[in-house]
């Protein structure tokens, strides 16, 4: 496998943790909505990666990862008794988020992490490129 094949892979997991943070981002931001009836409920939403295989012309495979597809999370909305909001049913119940911050607030973590690994993994090729380069000097 050609070095270069490693900013393909790195590329490919920033993509997919890219689109991890900003999910993580959206149901951080709707953690606290609330709505008329379960069915407009905020539900949480969460990516799902799939292994990638690609064949190389010189015949080495080339793995990766990719987006499948972004999920919602199948718990029930919290039912919530707040006579007093505009959004209130006859009861004095609204229907409030199925998302769960602390849990969001380590996918958020975990997810930087990765996204700083990959980071790491591109500037240490990139070093090892130009070292490679700066021998023949």
């Amino acid at each position: 496998m050609s070095l270069f094949n490693v900013f393909t892979l790195a590329g490919g997991a920033l993509s997919a943790q890219n689109v991890r943070l900003n999910t993580t981002a959206s149901n951080l931001a709707n953690a606290d909505t609330v709505a008329a009836s379960e069915a407009e409920s905020y539900r949480g939403r969460s990516p799902h990666f799939r292994s990638v295989l690609q064949r190389l012309a010189d015949g080495s495979e080339l793995n990766g990862v990719e987006v499948a597809g972004i999920v919602e999370n199948g718990a029930a909305p919290e039912r919530q008794y707040l006579p007093e909001h505009p959004l209130a049913d006859e009861d004095g119940y609204v229907w409030g988020s199925n998302v769960d911050p602390v849990e969001e607030m380590a996918n958020m973590i975990s997810t930087s992490r990765s996204y700083q690994n990959n980071v790491e993994v591109m500037n240490t090729a990139k070093q090892l490129l130009l070292r490679t380069l700066s021998l023949g000097q």
